[in-house]
Parts: structure tokens; sequence; C-alpha cells
């Protein structure tokens, strides 16, 4: 938790002036019980109703002067936990932004979500509270002591034999609550899944009359949460009690004692009274610091998952020395490379992949589900990068170029289409952001995009939802095609982005695109093969490995795999083809 406090160290005068606010509050509320003492044994023994006003004036003016210190401490406190929560959470956006794909396999979106969220809330209130309680606490409890001590020592000792059970149950409620609050963030987590996969899956769950399933995945998570929360809180719904046991238990032995001490004389009823106003005073510190332990508890579980995400080692990034120089040819070249997702898996997702593109060739990929397809083009703009081998691009590896600058020359769209709330206008120059409106047209016309968005009542000024989900799929891929293009990359990789198009609008999307692309060494994944037909050259995966490499004609004659998938999506005889 420590390690966040960073955080706060550009506030550093808000942090210290908060306290300083909250001592003055503390100090005035000290003084509180003396006045009262005074009045009891001074104005109200000898009759001064004069002695009572002044003193009663001077109570008002301190409790004013209190009421300044409070709010001073809130403002400066909220001023600088608010802040802290800002910074932390830019900080942890910028963090997930910069993870490579390894890194967000690592952590699921439901869990960085909760971490953004509902753990840096925690850390909020904590430093709020430390800000407040946290200094008016002790200086309470100090301060009361002391006070108690001069007004009569031996009374005070029914207030230190108490102290010691207090501790000891804060220490049991800190020891056994710590792991639970762990567990209630983890129950969060898997709350925030379920209602994100249903949100996301809407459609899906209604197709299929699933909402009672779904509803009671939701129930068995959310029950889980209730059940976890209530053992964490179960704990100080138990100690709490116990607490209140040893603070009345503390406030008779004062009544009794001091009752004694006033019969006897040794010890005036004002006094009395204001040792039992220091009394609840002191106690009542004691229940604040409770409090905050338990804040503490619950707010170093979250510190702990967001340090997780901070301290994240991101696996690609650039060198120091690194190629700033952008990429000028676009000559891709795989040089016996070998990959796995996990080091711990026994059979690579690629393996000993060689193959050269030159410069401005377009290139299919085509194979079996699994075949590594996606994979293979994710490691040329470094999505990922390669265990064994090299992949290098205009002969230079793709490690030692800047990461900002290499992925500023690739375009790609990938299978998933992912379209962001805003206008049709600003998802197309979502990427080249400097783009004129005649540049996204054009890139539209190429995607033929351009004539469904017109037939929009606001064209490109189309406002899209979430995720596009008032688009079609097809729609989405087109403006995503667009999207890709208009940046004019030297590379750009299509992954299966015209899957939901018809083949009457795919072959006009793959004309316009030659005459729109031209120069740009292009990869294409396809399922389909009329859509990498045209490709300079076509490579055919199966397992993770290339099993040949040709144009199309070279390939229906000599790779069984590619002519058995022409075979079946054209419907010719082999005989045909002989």
């Amino acid at each position: 938790m420590l390690k966040l406090f960073r955080y706060l160290k550009p506030y550093t005068w808000a942090v210290i002036l908060a306290p300083l606010f909250m001592i003055l509050e503390v100090a005035m509320d000290l003084m509180q019980p003396r006045f009262m003492e005074r009045i009891i044994d001074i104005g109200l023994k000898r009759g001064d109703i004069e002695y009572i006003l002044k003193t009663g004036l001077i109570m008002i003016l301190a409790a004013l002067i209190g009421m300044i210190g409070g709010g001073g401490c809130v403002v400066f406190s909220s001023i600088a936990s608010q802040n802290f929560a800002y910074d932390l959470r830019c900080d942890l956006f910028k963090k997930i932004m910069s993870f490579s794909f390894k890194n967000v396999d690592r952590f699921r979106p439901e869990t960085l979500i909760t971490r953004l969220t509902n753990d840096v809330v925690q850390m909020q209130n904590i430093v709020m509270m430390m800000l407040r309680i946290v200094v008016r606490a002790p200086f309470l409890f100090i301060g009361g002591i002391i006070m108690t001590l001069t007004i009569d020592p031996k009374l005070s000792l029914v207030l230190f034999i108490s102290i010691p059970f207090v501790i000891l149950i804060f220490y049991i409620m800190i020891k056994y609550s710590f792991p639970l609050f762990s567990q209630v963030q983890k129950r969060i987590d898997r709350v925030n899944a379920v209602m994100r996969e249903n949100l996301l899956g809407s459609r899906v769950v209604k197709a299929f009359v699933r909402h009672e399933y779904e509803q009671k995945r939701f129930y068995n998570a959310n029950r889980e949460l209730l059940e976890t929360s209530m053992k964490a809180f179960g704990i100080v719904v138990i100690t709490m009690p116990l607490f209140g046991l040893v603070m009345n238990m503390a406030m008779v032995g004062v009544v009794w004692f001091g009752g004694f001490e006033v019969k006897y004389g040794s010890l005036q009823v004002g006094q009395l009274m204001a040792f039992i106003n220091y009394t609840m005073q002191i106690l009542f510190s004691l229940m604040m610091i409770g409090n905050i332990f338990l804040f503490i508890t619950r707010a170093s579980a979250s510190a702990e998952r967001i340090n997780e995400v901070l301290e994240c080692d991101i696996d690609i990034k650039s060198k120091e020395n690194a190629v700033k120089k952008p990429i000028e040819f676009g000559k891709v070249e795989f040089r016996n490379v070998t990959f796995y997702y996990n080091q711990d898996e026994n059979s690579p997702a690629l393996e000993n992949i060689s193959f050269i593109v030159n410069p401005g060739e377009t290139v299919g990929i085509i194979g079996t589900t699994g075949s590594g397809k996606s994979t293979l083009v994710s490691l040329i703009p470094r999505l990922y990068d390669v265990q064994e081998g090299e992949v290098l691009i205009d002969d230079v590896n793709v490690k030692d170029y800047d990461v900002e600058v290499l992925r500023k020359c690739i375009s790609i769209v990938l299978q998933d289409t992912i379209l962001f709330t805003g206008t049709i206008k600003e998802n197309i120059a979502w990427g080249n952001e400097n783009a004129t409106m005649e540049e996204i047209i054009q890139a539209a016309k190429a995607a033929q995009a351009h004539h469904f968005i017109m037939s929009f009542e606001k064209g490109y000024d189309t406002e899209v939802s979430e995720r596009g989900v008032n688009l079609s799929g097809g729609q989405k891929q087109r403006i995503s095609i667009a999207r890709a293009i208009l940046k004019r990359p030297k590379i750009l990789i299509l992954d299966d982005c015209t899957s939901a198009v018809d083949m009457a609008t795919e072959k006009k999307i793959q004309a316009a695109l030659k005459e729109y692309t031209k120069g740009t060494t292009t990869f294409i994944i396809a399922q389909r093969i009329s859509s990498i037909r045209h490709a300079d050259k076509i490579i055919v995966m199966d397992a993770g490995k290339i099993v040949a490499i040709g144009t199309h004609d070279e390939l229906v004659k000599n790779c069984p795999i590619y002519r058995e998938i022409y075979l079946t999506q054209s419907g010719e005889e082999e005989s045909k083809i002989a």
C-alpha cells in the first residue's frame, strides 16, 4: 500500500494542510470538557453567572474554531484523495493500454475493470480516512489520556486496564478479516464477469432462451460474493460488540470509582464530568482506530491487486536504441520462427515458419481452424514476440524497431470487429485523426462502405452504439477496413475481415483495395479461396506449420489440403482439375 502513496506527492500541500486543520479541531474538542469543568466547579459552585456566561462564550468560540478546522480538513483531504484516485486510475489505464497480448491474456477483462474502479475507490477511501480519522483518532486518544492524567492519575488506571483488551480485539479482527477481504474482491471480479458476458451476449441469451440459466449463473456468483462478504464483515460484527462491552465496562469503572472520590472529597463533580467526557473521547477514538484498521485491511487487498497490474512486466517494449525510422518498403521475412503462447505447452502454436514477402506483394493465408493463421500475422506488428527465430521487416528484426513507430506503419483488421462509441466518421478516422473528410470518404468507398453510410439519415455523422450493435456484421467489417486503409500503411493485415460480406461485395472490395493500397504489402487471412485467389502467393497452413506456398494454380495441382478446400468450396470434380 505504501508504494501507492507516491501518487500523493504532487498534492503534498493538501496532505500537510488537512492534518493541521484536523489538529486544530481536535485541540478545540479537547478544551471543551475543561471549560465544562470550570463552569460546574467554579461558576455554579460560586453562583457566578458572569463567569458562566463568559466561559460559555469561550466554549462557543472554540466550537466555531473547531468547525473551521474540521471543514478545512474535509476540503483538503478531499482534494488529496480525489486527485490521488484520478492519477492512480490514469496510470492504471495507461499501463493496461501498454500491455502486450500476452499481458492481456494474463488478466481477464472483468478483473481489470474491478481493479480500475472498485479497488481504486477503496484506496481513495483509505487516503481520505488517513488524512482525517487517522489524524483525529490518535491525537484525540493521546490528548484525552494526557487530560485524564492531569485530572486524576489514579482514576486513569481504569482506562489503562481496558486498553490492552481493545488492542487484542483489533488484532483478532485484522488477522482473520484480511484474507477474506481479498476473496471479496475476487468475488466482485466474478460478478462483473458474468454481468459483462450477459450484457455483451444479450442477443444470444434471448435467441437461445437461456435467461433462466444465466440468471442462475449470476445468482451463484452473487451468492458467493454475499457469503464471502458476510464472513468478512461477520468478524467485524462479532468483535464490535466485544469492543462495546470493554467501552461500557471502562465507563462503569470510571463512574464507580470516580463517585467514591467525589464522595470523599478527593475529586470535584466538574472534574468527574470532564473525566467522563475525556473517557468517552478516548474510547470513541479507539473505535475509530478499529474502523481504520478494518478499512486498511480491505484497502491492502485492493492495493495488492493494483500493484500487481502496475508492476506487471511488459514483455513487449522498445529497446533503448530502437530503430525509429518508419518502414520504407514493407518487405517481410520469417526466419525459422517458432512460437509458444505459454512455455509450458508441449507443442508450439507455430513451428519452424520461414518465408519472404517482397514489398507490395499480396499474400493469402489459408488453412484449417486452429492452424495458426492469426497467430502468424500477429507476430508482424509485435502483438506477440517469437521465442525462436526472427521476424524481419525491411531486413530489420521487428524487436529492434520502436514499437510505436512499427505499429504506426502497420494496419490490421482483426477477426473480432471492434467499433467505438462515436460517429461513423470518427471511427473511420480513428487511426488517422488528421485525415480530411475527402480522405475518409475515399477510404469508405474503397471499403464499399460509402453507399450504406449515406443511406443513414445523418450519413457519416451517424452515431455508432457501443460495440457497433446498431450496425450489421458486414457493415462493421467494411468500416473497420476503411479505418485500416485510411492510415496508408506499408503493411496491411486483413484477418478474415470479409466473412460477413457477400461474395459480390467482397469482389468489389478486393478490386478497390488493389488500387487503393498499391505498393502496400498485404496479408489476407481467409476461409474462402475466392478471397485470396488473386494473391501473388498463398500460404497453406496446418497444425502450426506451413505445408505449401505458391499461386492458386500451383497449389490446386500440388497441395492436397488446398485442393480439398478448393473442391469443397467450388464443387468441381477432381478430374476436371487434373
